[in-house]
């Protein structure tokens, strides 16, 4: 493992003015998003709407620092036949590669899961560093609810991601350790800021024992935020105060960046909450973006799958990579947003 390189990537990752592209979504998850603007999802229109984001060169070059790929997608060449790994790395930004499997119930904790992916992982990362892959996601999933999550499901996720992380690195590819506290239900903010304490305590502990470089990964956890269905929901500055706090209190100086998830917040809280944290400033890491909804559902709609309509879509695109890369220093103002990308 060569450290000096994995830390100038994972710096470059969290460049100030520039953010992360989760562009990984499943197969199942992007037919979700297809099919509420009415477009089949088909290898050939997951491909043509990707590529209309990785050929949008204003957000790309200014705005996006890297982009989390799934398993089709990094193989895929472009209409032209060239490699859609090969545009994002034209337009300065770093390919990366989703790793994990998904998830799967977890044995004897009910309405827990843990995630899958780690069998021949070994194998799978030298190919995609052969492919251009320089960094790697995986995702772990703690819900919040009536006695969950357990110390079971907290205790495997963290051990899991700390594996990965681990095969990571021996592949010279930086980790995003991605522990998520779900935001789906009716809990408000402390019991958020709680269970995630909880969550990333663990991950650190993990991630130790596993000889894991702090200085070559970076974390993409949840806000502290209240639930989707909390009757009281979480005004901008507290999430940022909480969520500095949460992060001081847990999150080693070593690590050199933490790309925050959006988690099914609406594209404006995510910029918004970002913008707060970054106000506040003084931190010893850089705090950036990892978005996917955030960043994709307005050119998604733009688009609708239509060819006139691409110039469309990457306007749409180019402007919530604009407002997101403005929050990354502390920049962005929702009057901004009323201007026409």
């Amino acid at each position: 493992m060569n450290l000096a390189d994995l830390n100038k990537v994972a710096l470059a990752m969290v460049t100030p003015g520039k953010g992360v592209l989760a562009a990984d979504e499943s197969s199942g998850t992007i037919k979700k998003r297809f099919d509420a603007i009415s477009v089949e999802s088909t290898e050939e229109t997951r491909r043509d709407y990707r590529e209309m984001l990785f050929r949008s060169q204003e957000a790309m070059s200014k705005c996006i620092s890297g982009v989390i790929l799934y398993d089709e997608t990094i193989w895929q060449n472009a209409r032209d036949g060239t490699p859609l790994v090969k545009l994002i790395e034209q337009s300065g930004a770093i390919p990366g590669i989703k790793v994990d499997e998904g998830t799967q119930g977890l044995p004897n904790c009910p309405g827990e899961l843990i995630t899958a992916g780690l069998d021949k992982l070994a194998e799978r990362l030298k190919k995609y560093y052969e492919r251009g892959a320089r960094f790697a996601k995986w995702r772990a999933v703690i819900d919040i609810g009536n006695n969950i999550p357990s110390m079971t499901a907290i205790h495997v996720n963290a051990h899991a991601l700390a594996r990965y992380a681990a095969l990571c690195q021996q592949a010279q590819i930086v980790p995003i350790v991605e522990p998520e506290v779900l935001m789906d239900g009716d809990h408000d903010i402390d019991r958020c800021y709680e269970v995630s304490e909880r969550v990333l305590s663990q991950t650190f502990q993990e991630l130790r024992i596993q000889r894991v470089a702090l200085e070559g990964m970076i974390l993409k956890p949840n806000m502290a935020i209240s639930g989707k269905k909390s009757p009281r929901p979480s005004p901008v500055e507290e999430v940022a105060e909480k969520t500095i706090r949460l992060l001081k209190a847990c999150v080693p100086a070593a690590v050199p960046g933490i790309a925050f998830l959006s988690g099914g917040q609406s594209d404006e809280d995510a910029t918004a909450h970002l913008n707060a944290m970054n106000r506040i400033g003084g931190l010893p890491w850089k705090l950036t973006f990892s978005y996917g909804r955030a960043l994709q559902a307005a050119p998604q709609k733009a688009w609708s799958g239509k060819a006139e309509n691409v110039a469309a879509g990457q306007r749409a695109f180019t402007h919530r990579a604009r407002m997101n890369a403005l929050a990354t220093k502390g920049e962005w103002e929702a009057g901004l947003e009323k201007k026409v990308a």
